[in-house]
This record gives structure tokens, C-alpha cells and sequence, in this order.
């Protein structure tokens, strides 16, 4: 989890407030909720709960009301804490912290005697951290509908700071392939392998990619929908894969979301948000200078000729390369004649 300065945290609060998040699989996979260590706390006792899904207002949850917390939260006027616990990554100890509620209600959890879904409202902001866990979330979200085709270009310094690993595989029609990625996006993929392009458009393809701190691998299932032959290149072919949109990972929607917040900020509001610095002092006027004595005229001297422009030729990565999961640097040889 990043380091988000309080000017974002406080713009993820009025951005999506009132938006409810349900803490399916997924999301719980993705935000590391420990829960085992999630409880409600009323007095000086302790009741086992599960987050159906919370905002940054309030949460739902399940409890089992047969274990007197009904009785507890009348004598409490429903005044009730809601502990989270989150596995941070970076972080060797869980991150926990208790939210102040008040109990709105309840109703059975489908049609059960014993278990509850009961209403909280939070009485104040949530803490910054839950903030920050599920605003990464949410914004990622909205960003993968809203940039789904923006494209980031998979070169030295994008894959540093996507943490993207050095190797890619896609299977096709059961099969692994080594490929070299060239750019990715919310809604797909480019590729470059070799193979025959007639006989690989419109086929599926699963697309393995590798991340770095944390450790984490995504298989995106989509359709090969475009194919070129790579200039110069017979047996390499430049393959576009759409991705199926409603089974991208969350996971991966974040970590595309958090690169383009850093470089391309949209203006939308939470990943446009910057220190302001003071503006540098203005430089001291200059004095007009003393006009010039008229000298002799003299020849002017000829132009500089322009240096001649030197060939360049692409030299993509070779079949070896290709084979061997080579990391995707597009080479540059220039070339000039002899003296």
C-alpha cells in the first residue's frame, strides 16, 4: 500500500463516499481483509462478525443474534465499534483499527433464526487507512470504464514503475507461447511472437503477466482480434488482444491505475491532486545596454551547412529473443556509409 498524501485521501472521501463496496472473494483477496480478526466490540464484549460491504459512511455485517449482542446493544444505546484487519504488504504486522457506530437495525440474513444483517452508521470519518485501502479500489473502478483504451507503452522505465516482471506467456488453443509485451491497457493487450497471422486472429487467448512487490500473477482471458506481420520480421507477428471486461482481476485494474495516476493524471479529481510550491522569485530587470558604435560592415559569414541525416533501422528482438522471454526493448541501429 502507498504512501497517499492527505489532500487525495480526502478527495477519495468526497468522491466516493456513498458508494458501497460488497466484500466479495475478490475484494477481500485484494484489500488483504484478515477475517479472523474482524469483530464488533459493544462495552467490554467481544462479538465474531462478517462485512457484508461497507462505504465510508457505514457498513453492514453479520452477526449471530442468539449471542445476547441484542441485549448488550440496548443497555449501550446500539453505540457499537467495528474492528478491520487488513494484511499490508509491505508491512511485516496486520494493520487493524476500530470504527465508532451506531446500530440502525436489522433484519434476518435469509430467512435465518440465528444469524443477522445489522446496519451501521459510522459517527465520524473513517480512519485515513481505510480510506486509502478502498479509495485505490474504487477509483480503479471507475478508471477501468472511463481510460479503458489508453495504452501504456511497456518500455525500461514504465516497466520499473509497474513492477511488471521480465517474462510474459500466452496459451493459445491449450498451448503456451513465450511473448514480448509492447503495451497494456484496462481492455487489452499487444503482443509480439512469432507465428502465422491468418491462423491466429479470432482466436482465445489467456495473457500471463507477472508483477513485483508484491508478488502477484494475472491470467486475462480474451480474443486475438488483430494481427500484423512486424516490418522486416517474417516470422514475428504484432497481435492485439481484448481482454473479457467482466473478468479483468481487480488487482490488475489497480496496478494500471496507480501508474497512469502518476504520469497522465485525467483532471477528474482525486489523481490530479499535487503539493503546490511557491511560484520562484522574478529575475532582477535588466539595465538596456549602451548602444553599439557603428563598425566597418563586413561580409557575412556563409550558413553552416546542415549535418547530414544518418540511416537508422529497427532491429526487433530476434526468434531467440522471443523464445526465451527476453524483456521487450525495441533497438535503434544507426548506420552511415564509410568515409
Amino acid at each position: 500500500m502507498g504512501i497517499l498524501t492527505s489532500q487525495k485521501i480526502s478527495a477519495y472521501y468526497e468522491l466516493f463516499k456513498s458508494i458501497d463496496v460488497s466484500y466479495s472473494k475478490e475484494i477481500m483477496q485484494v484489500t488483504g481483509l484478515i477475517t479472523k480478526q474482524v469483530f464488533l466490540k459493544c462495552a467490554s464484549d467481544f462479538w465474531p462478525c462478517v462485512i457484508s460491504s461497507s462505504s465510508f459512511q457505514g457498513a453492514k455485517v453479520l452477526v449471530s443474534i442468539k449471542s445476547g449482542i441484542l441485549q448488550k446493544l440496548e443497555r449501550a444505546n446500539n453505540m457499537v465499534s467495528l474492528k478491520f484487519c487488513f494484511k499490508v504488504a509491505d508491512k511485516g504486522d496486520p494493520l487493524s483499527f476500530f470504527v465508532t457506530t451506531k446500530s440502525s437495525g436489522y433484519v434476518p440474513y435469509q430467512g435465518s433464526e440465528d444469524m443477522a444483517l445489522f446496519t451501521l452508521q459510522f459517527t465520524q470519518r473513517p480512519p485515513d487507512d481505510l480510506i486509502e485501502i478502498m479509495g485505490r479500489i474504487l477509483d480503479a473502478n471507475v478508471n477501468s470504464k472511463k481510460r479503458k483504451d489508453e495504452r501504456v507503452l511497456i518500455t525500461p522505465d514504465s516497466s520499473r514503475k509497474l513492477n511488471i516482471g521480465k517474462e510474459s506467456a500466452v496459451l493459445i488453443d491449450n498451448l503456451p507461447r513465450h511473448c514480448i509485451l509492447r503495451d497494456i491497457s484496462f481492455s487489452g493487450a499487444r503482443i509480439i511472437m512469432m507465428g502465422v497471422a491468418k491462423f491466429l486472429v479470432n482466436k482465445e487467448a489467456f495473457l500471463k503477466m507477472d508483477f513485483e512487490e508484491p508478488r502477484e500473477t494475472f491470467l486475462l482471458r480474451g480474443n486475438l482480434i488483430t494481427a500484423e506481420q512486424v516490418e522486416g520480421r517474417k516470422e514475428l507477428i504484432s497481435l492485439e488482444l481484448q481482454y473479457d471486461e467482466n473478468i479483468v482481476p481487480m488487482g490488475y485494474k489497480i496496478r494500471i491505475n496507480d501508474y497512469l495516476s502518476q504520469i497522465r493524471p485525467d483532471g477528474r479529481g482525486s489523481e490530479n491532486i499535487v503539493e503546490k510550491k511557491p511560484a520562484p522569485p522574478a529575475p532582477p530587470a535588466k539595465k538596456p545596454a549602451a548602444p553599439a558604435t557603428p563598425a566597418a560592415a563586413k561580409p557575412a559569414a556563409p550558413a553552416a551547412q546542415p549535418a547530414a541525416a544518418k540511416p537508422s533501422t529497427t532491429e526487433w528482438p530476434s526468434p531467440d529473443e522471443i523464445a526465451s522471454g527476453a524483456p521487450p526493448v525495441k533497438k535503434v541501429v544507426d548506420s552511415k556509409p564509410p568515409a
